[in-house]
């Protein structure tokens, strides 16, 4: 049977030679596009479960190709691009992007990284509503949190952020997202306070809290839970 069918969508032939040919290796089933109307035009005929997408295309900027998909579809797309500025990795998440990975890349990460999304694109609801990652238990419908099997006890605000990203496991929540979520417009730059909650959640929830493995920063973008 064929593997899921991604979409490439990059102008440059050798990258989606290479990319044809280490993913046919892991058994997907691969489509190319190498401009941004293709690209929406496979999406709309040939429906593909995941979608990696540049940024730098001929005909439009990925991120409007991103914008225009995320008007009608919810396909899991990770942008593989060679701009690395904190901005361009925000604006693509923000716009809905399931990850960010920059050129170039290692192709172990890039594997991990799908797996993670097109799980993601069988919908967040399939891992019911308790999130595993590794020890930690997250029951999005009780409330409750365990570590190792043992009851956690949260502040609020803690659960509030471990929340969100149990509700996203393996995807990138930005600073700005959390911050609004949990804290309200008013705070979107006050990044600090994410980083002290997210020390305390690591106290209570890693190992070892100087070597994160679950709760994992995104520098100068965001966080995600580590589920795989």
């Amino acid at each position: 049977m064929a593997g899921p069918k991604v979409l490439i969508v990059d102008d440059e032939p050798q990258i989606r030679r290479f990319l044809r040919a280490s993913l046919q290796a892991h058994d997907y089933d691969v489509l190319e596009a190498e401009n941004g109307k293709e690209a929406v035009k496979a999406c709309t005929v040939q429906k593909p479960d995941l979608v990696i997408l540049d940024l730098g295309l001929p005909d439009m900027d990925g991120l409007d190709v991103l914008k225009t998909l995320r008007e009608w579809s919810t396909v899991p797309v990770i942008v593989l691009s060679i701009r690395s500025d904190d901005q361009d990795k925000i604006g693509a998440l923000d716009r809905g992007a399931n990850d960010y990975v920059t050129k170039p890349f290692s192709m172990g990460e890039l594997l991990a990284r799908m797996r993670v999304a097109l799980r993601q694109g069988r919908g967040d609801a399939d891992a019911g509503p308790v999130v595993v990652a590794g020890d930690i238990a997250i029951d999005l419908a009780k409330r409750l949190v365990s570590f190792a099997g043992q009851p956690i006890k949260l502040s609020r605000k803690e659960y509030d952020l471990l929340r969100i990203l149990a509700s996203h496991p393996g995807k990138v929540i930005t600073h700005q997202q959390l911050l609004q979520e949990v804290w309200g417009p008013a705070y979107v730059e006050e990044t600090q306070y994410l980083r002290v909650y997210i020390g305390q959640l690591r106290q209570k929830l890693e190992r070892n809290p100087a070597e994160p493995q679950r709760l994992i920063t995104e520098p100068g973008v965001g966080y995600r839970l580590q589920v795989g």
